[in-house]
């Protein structure tokens, strides 16, 4: 590809044609000013960049050996916390304080609901997602196995009446409870009048009623003696009942109830890093126009549906008339976030004096702000941040001094981009294990731009392998969950954060709900996320995030937080107990092969669509076909963990390798439908395989275990090659 030359940089003409053409015209800033500035971050920062990198390995490096000249042992760990405060791994804990950003907007602030997380390299993915701020909870249990599947409310080609019964009443016991009448229920009710401006409800028996706290209903939209939809508000989320007797389902309703739409994804992560394979500046160029359209309010995507083209856009914002006649709009988007790369890999789309790659982290920060500033002008009429900010999340961070990076960059970026200081927001991702361990000192660290901080399961556990890799064989992944690690850090996360004053300012998160296709469980299991006090967690699709956001309407999370300030429930040493088998010669075989399918399946089963298809997240069949969201972060834990059990002979690199060749043949079957698929077996020479093994066999050499190195050589030299 050509590149052209900016002072010492060296720009993939792609990239390089987006910026100038296409974003440079929307801002006020020319060419030479933005490649100027540019090119002095690039120059400023990369030493910086790097040093911190050698820090993460030189501490790597001496925690593996301490491991292996001493006994790691969870019933006395002074000697082990001495070592780690002596490396500079524990930081000193200093003053308490609170977080004191500005410019933050409601949905960060004052509501409390569900976030989506979706790769911004998929334009339609992204549109979804954006839209999913509203979403029919009718669609939701009907399509979904909330409400039973079997006998009589089976989904069947046609409408099946029975199964649409039992979704209207699931909905109307969710009214019930969430904006209560005063008397009866929403089964009984057959109209809905304005009367000298209050809303009077009549039920079947011809008795009337109104809502048992009537400061829930915000007004109407269509006319008084014409209503279309009513408008509600419990715990800070929207409920519209949507009134249509016309309709083919409001006709069979006796008050006429077309639908019930939710408030669900407040928020959304429009993500440039784990669910997106980005390897070139083809594939970057991608990701900052789509960005870029979103922040412009103009982004589309044409797709063929049943024979039609179907063309999607951002959803117009909401207006409705309060009771006294006036006019109010509510948001018809989500309020989106940027996931940012972070501080480890380089991208050939820009090379620096030195023709080496840039760091995409510092590319992804100049280059997405660059594109926000179409949206912090006011310049689109489907604007994002009425607070005129930037929101990126920025992940993989490890430790105090690489927010401290993190923020130097903002400010730099803001600096160049002629934009006022703390414009550019972060929400940290507490994901790795030495940003859990100094979670206070790291928000200090951002204190006047923190608007998130984040618990991330997988990426958290795969840190917790590596950094450990030398303790000992660790307990199977299915186990994980019960050790007292993982209960400590999910606790510890959201009490540091009440501590440091992010209730009002910051979202206080949970990870994501992995199996899109099981959401009765997830409506059984999620609810643990609320009532921890999150104010928000992450959901694999727009209908999961529909009926998650039922959870934010039982629980007022504002409240579980209130009563968990000043509380700490989880200790140092808790945080360090390593999830470690105590013996493993009590696995048995058959226990031993059934872990190492299980993860040889996994690991194959995300790599190949990533590799062969440059596909970042999606739904993959695990090993007894149930369809998991897969990212790299599922990918690092799998990874790791078999590395880690290698290691500690619980298995041999042979037995390994008989799982991967033996489960690329059930991830052939399990991809037979796709025409494109090439499959791994019987010569188990591909890219794809190649990237499985070393994943595994070379996962303790991989910088904090992470597969982004390898998925991208493997990647790009399948692109290059055709």
């Amino acid at each position: 590809m050509q590149r052209i030359k900016s002072g010492n940089l060296k720009v993939e003409k792609i990239v390089f044609d987006l910026i100038n053409n296409e974003i440079l015209p929307k801002t006020e800033i020319s060419e030479n000013e933005f490649w100027k500035s540019f090119e002095n971050i690039i120059e400023t920062l990369t030493p910086i960049n790097k040093e911190l990198l050698k820090t993460r390995d030189d501490l790597q490096k001496k925690i593996d050996n301490w491991y292996k000249t001493n006994k790691y042992d969870s019933t006395n760990l002074d000697k082990y916390k001495n070592f780690l405060k002596e490396i500079g791994y524990l930081v000193e804990q200093k003053e308490d304080f609170k977080i004191d950003t500005k410019n933050i907007d409601d949905e960060i602030t004052l509501q409390a609901g569900p976030q989506l997380v979706v790769p911004v390299k998929n334009a339609r993915f992204a549109l979804n997602a954006a839209n999913a701020r509203w979403g029919s909870l009718y669609d939701a249990l009907y399509g979904t196995d909330v409400i039973s599947k079997e006998g009589d409310l089976a989904i069947t080609k046609e409408y099946n009446k029975k199964r649409g019964e039992a979704v209207v009443t699931y909905a109307k016991e969710f009214l019930d409870e969430s904006i209560t009448l005063q008397k009866g229920s929403y089964k009984d009710v057959i109209e809905f009048k304005i009367v000298n401006n209050e809303l009077i409800i009549t039920l079947e028996n011809g008795e009337t009623t109104t809502l048992k706290d009537k400061e829930k209903f915000l007004g109407f939209i269509g006319e008084i003696e014409n209503l279309e939809a009513l408008i509600f508000k419990n715990n800070n989320l929207h409920i519209q009942i949507q009134i249509d007797k016309n309709s083919f389902i409001g006709c069979l309703d006796k008050a006429f109830i077309k639908d019930v739409i939710l408030e669900a994804a407040v928020t959304t992560i429009m993500d440039c890093e784990d669910s997106v394979a980005a390897v070139d500046a083809i594939d970057k160029a991608e990701v900052y126009k789509n960005w870029f359209g979103l922040m412009k309010g103009d982004l589309e995507d044409s797709f063929s549906k049943n024979g039609k083209t179907i063309t999607r856009t951002l959803n117009e914002d909401i207006t409705y008339k309060t009771i006294d006649g006036n006019s109010k709009t509510l948001h018809g988007r989500s309020l989106l976030f940027v996931r940012n790369v972070g501080h480890l890999m380089t991208n050939p789309a820009i090379l620096d004096e030195n023709d080496e790659e840039v760091f995409e982290g510092i590319m992804d920060c100049m280059i997405t702000v660059l594109c926000s500033i179409v949206d912090i002008k006011g310049a689109n009429s489907k604007s994002n941040s009425r607070q005129k900010s930037v929101y990126i999340v920025k992940p993989k961070m490890h430790g105090p001094k690489e927010v401290e990076f993190t923020v130097k960059t903002f400010e730099m970026v803001e600096d160049a981009l002629k934009l006022p200081r703390n414009t550019i927001k972060i929400g940290i991702m507490d994901e790795e294990r030495r940003t859990t361990l100094n979670l206070k000192e790291c928000i200090r660290a951002a204190k006047s731009r923190v608007v998130f901080i984040n618990t991330g399961f997988l990426d958290r556990t795969g840190d917790e392998i590596h950094t450990s890799m030398f303790a000992g064989a660790f307990v199977q992944k299915s186990k994980m969950k019960e050790q007292v690690w993982i209960k400590a850090y999910e606790n510890s996360n959201v009490d540091i954060g009440l501590e440091c004053g992010l209730q009002g300012f910051a979202q206080i998160g949970k990870g994501m709900w992995a199996m899109p296709d099981e959401m009765a469980k997830m409506m059984v299991e999620k609810i643990n996320h609320p009532k921890s006090g999150a104010n928000t967690a992450w959901v694999p699709s727009p209908t999961a995030a529909v009926l998650h956001s039922i959870h934010y309407h039982k629980v007022d999370v504002f409240e579980v937080q209130n009563a968990l300030i000043g509380k700490k429930r989880a200790t140092l040493d808790e945080l360090l107990t390593l999830p470690l088998m105590k013996d493993i010669s009590i696995l048995s075989k058959e226990e031993i092969k059934k872990e190492l399918d299980n993860n040889a399946q996994t690991i194959l089963g995300y790599v190949v669509r990533w590799i062969d298809s440059g596909i970042g997240c999606s739904k993959v069949l695990d090993i007894n076909n149930v369809a998991l969201m897969e990212d790299r972060a599922t990918l690092r834990i799998s990874s790791q963990h078999l590395a880690n059990w290698i290691e500690h002979k619980v298995c041999t690199k042979d037995d390994v390798m008989e799982s991967l060749k033996s489960m690329a043949k059930v991830v052939d079957v399990q991809n037979a439908s796709d025409l494109l698929y090439i499959n791994m077996a019987p010569s188990f020479d591909g890219y794809a395989f190649s990237a499985a093994s070393d994943l595994i066999f070379k996962g303790i050499s991989q910088p904090s275990g992470y597969t982004e190195p390898l998925l991208h050589k493997y990647r790009r030299e399948l692109k290059e090659n055709g």
